[in-house]
Formats: structure tokens, sequence, C-alpha cells
């Protein structure tokens, strides 16, 4: 019933503007920023995202928004960020969860990583059929919004990856399979970056690659070294 609730709490169209808004951020958000942003007053912005924290959705703290410290930088504020904790609800009751797990398990001591990333890669191209393969990055970004990985252009300086200084990649914050890829990363990520090799196209003008880092998506999407699109 902890998941009902916590769900239930986003039924307030404002609350649920102000999750919404935290979480499409992927970083510590104000008061006076989060209550700018949806267009309502401070003390009511206020008061839903705490009601937010208390249901478990978010999670808060505090900190100088001015950057500053010592004197004159003013009272830490306090800030909001979703939690990583995972909420479903299921009626009746379904573990879909611990089915997916011992799949995976079985699959990755029988050796079937191959055989997984060839039908994640089959699967991907389904739900592309009859589309042309991913025409940018731009596109890319709407095609993985709609899958829930909820993605994002940023300036790959500095990944540490092989894009060059400069240039945009779309990382993302969420991974739909987070919860299996937790205890089974080789099996699942390579499955998920056949998947979206699938999904966006092997032959047009974006590429997807492993690149991991803490708390986002394995993969990455770029723009294809071998296309001048």
């Amino acid at each position: 019933m902890e998941d009902i609730d916590a769900i239930a709490a986003l039924q307030d169209p404002v609350r649920r503007r102000l999750y919404e808004y935290v979480a499409a951020q992927g970083r510590e958000v104000g008061r006076n920023e989060a209550a700018e942003a949806t267009g309502v007053a401070r003390t009511l912005a206020a008061h839903h995202l705490d009601r937010l924290t208390e249901a478990g959705l978010l999670e808060s703290g505090s900190r100088r928004l001015t950057g500053r410290s010592g004197p004159g930088a003013g009272r830490p504020a306090k800030v909001y960020t979703r939690t990583r904790t995972e909420r479903s609800v299921s009626l009746p009751a379904r573990d879909y969860r611990t089915a997916a797990e011992l799949l995976a398990e079985a699959a990755e001591q029988a050796g079937l990583d191959a055989g997984i990333r060839a039908a994640a890669r089959r699967r991907g191209e389904a739900l592309r059929d009859p589309a042309a393969p991913c025409g940018g990055l731009e596109e890319a970004v709407e095609v993985l919004a709609a899958r829930g990985y909820e993605p994002r252009l940023e300036a790959a300086g500095g990944d540490g990856g092989e894009t060059g200084a400069g240039e945009l990649v779309v990382r993302m914050r969420n991974c739909p399979f987070h919860a299996v890829a937790e205890r089974f990363p080789p099996l699942v990520c390579g499955m998920n970056l056949a998947l979206l090799e699938g999904l966006l196209g092997a032959d047009g003008p974006v590429r997807a690659r492993m690149d991991a880092r803490p708390g986002e998506c394995c993969v990455v999407v770029e723009a294809s070294k071998n296309n001048d699109h």
C-alpha cells in the first residue's frame, strides 16, 4: 500500500507539475526555482514539495544556493531531488521483477549473452518498423523519451568517450531495466545497447555505444562517425 499512497500524492495537479519539474532537472532544485518554473507561489510550492518528500517521491536537503561560503553567504536553502526509490503498482499483485531476475540469472549461467543481444536488436527494429533510422540527435531524444529513458542533450567534452569536445551527445538519466541491471550488469547492459541499436537504426546518422556513468543509463547516443549528417 505504500507505493499506492506515494503515487496517489501525484493526483494533485500542482504537486504533479512540481514533481515532474524536479525530476526533469537531474540536480538539486530550490523552492524559489520550482515555484517560478511551475507558476505557483513559493509558499504553495514549499508545501507541495514537502508533501512529495513525505510521500517518498523526493529527497530534501539544504545548501547555500549562492555558491559562496562564510559570512554574508546567506542561510542554507532547502533543496529537492528525485529519490532513486522505484515505485510501481499492480492490481492484482504481480512480480515481474523476480521473473526477469530468474531469467537473467539462467541466461548468464548458460552463456546466452549473444542470443539475448540478437533478440533485443530484433525487438528494437520491430519497435521502429516501418520507420527509417533515427534522423539525428534531436529525433533520438524524442524516441528515447517515449521509451522512458529521460534523455538530454549535453556537450560531449570530458565524457571520456570517443566523441570530440564541443560535439553533442544524448545521455539518459533513467534506465528502464535498472533493477535487473544492478544484479546482472554485463548481460542487461548489453541487451539494452542492442535494443537501442535496433530502435535507432544501425545505418543512420546516430549510433549508440556503451559509456556507463553512475546513476545513469549505461548507453550514450552520438552522431555516427561514418555519416556526414
